[in-house]
């Protein structure tokens, strides 16, 4: 690899993470953490959103406020910043917030790919579980979209998919509030199944949207969202919202048939993400 291409890499304690500018496509930057990509971001144009889960939850977030109002955003998990980027693209000077395990990352992050001037974003650095179990006050309060992005490399950790981290997270939504978790799985998505199980004992309304076929028995591993609100979400009730193709929405029974027996997950009964590098996913 070219060195020109690398911006800069880190060592996070026992992990290693590495920004590169695409070498096809100037002002498009990968950030990657062990080899695992985490964001892709278009500095030229930050609408331009390379993996179908960003857009998916991009569409909904379109659809959560009036084009162009601001709406207040919490990014569980900063990355690269796609999603801020482009909610500052499409809704300039709304406010939003992130809360971010690694200060050193997302500073090298800021410094190497900086925010467009007028940008109305707050940073909490710490654990999003122990932010989530602090007292209900201050920065993080009446959000009106969630998106909870809280990868350890590759993997989602229990103690921020649980039913209690989510009760909390809905306790600091705004009422109608939207909450995106971006999760990966593969047939026969026992972890979605769950985690759309666990959401549904905290909001009224669940979603799912995935791109693999839900019945595929040999289908791969892949980015599964779940939407979840106290209020009818958009990306059930209009089928057209996430564009064609359209991908698999699950939602009402059919999402009942799906989950059909799936635990919930608590702290005491939760279960980390699936491993890429697990051999059923050859």
């Amino acid at each position: 690899m070219p060195k020109s291409r690398r911006v800069f890499s880190l060592l996070l304690e026992d992990r290693k993470a590495k920004l590169v500018q695409s070498r096809r496509r100037p002002g498009r930057y990968e950030l990657s953490v062990d080899g695992i990509p985490q964001s892709v971001v278009s500095m030229t144009d930050p609408t331009d959103l390379e993996y179908d889960y960003t857009q998916h939850i991009a569409r909904v977030m379109d659809a959560a406020a009036e084009p162009g109002a601001p709406l207040f955003t919490v990014h569980l998990g900063a990355g690269a910043l796609t999603l801020a980027r482009y909610v500052e693209a499409t809704r300039a000077g709304s406010p939003q917030l992130v809360v971010e395990f690694e200060p050193t990352l997302y500073e090298a992050v800021i410094a190497a790919l900086p925010l467009s001037p007028g940008t109305d974003l707050r940073v909490i650095f710490g654990d999003a579980r122990a932010v989530a179990d602090a007292e209900l006050a201050g920065e993080w309060m009446g959000a009106r979209f969630t998106v909870v992005d809280l990868w350890d490399a590759a993997v989602i950790r229990h103690r921020v998919a649980s039913q209690e981290f989510y009760r909390r997270v809905a306790a600091r939504s705004a009422a109608g509030g939207v909450v995106a978790v971006n999760l990966l799985d593969g047939h026969p998505f026992e972890y979605s199944r769950r985690q759309s199980a666990t959401l549904r004992t905290v909001f009224d309304h669940v979603a799912v949207v995935l791109d693999a076929e839900p019945n595929d028995d040999e289908g791969p591993l892949g980015n599964v969202v779940v939407f979840a609100s106290d209020e009818p979400l958009a990306v059930a009730t209009n089928p057209d919202l996430l564009g064609v193709p359209h991908p698999h929405t699950l939602h009402g029974d059919a999402l009942t048939s799906w989950i059909a027996g799936a635990r919930i997950m608590t702290d005491a009964d939760g279960t980390d993400s699936p491993d890429p590098d697990d051999p059923i996913w050859d």
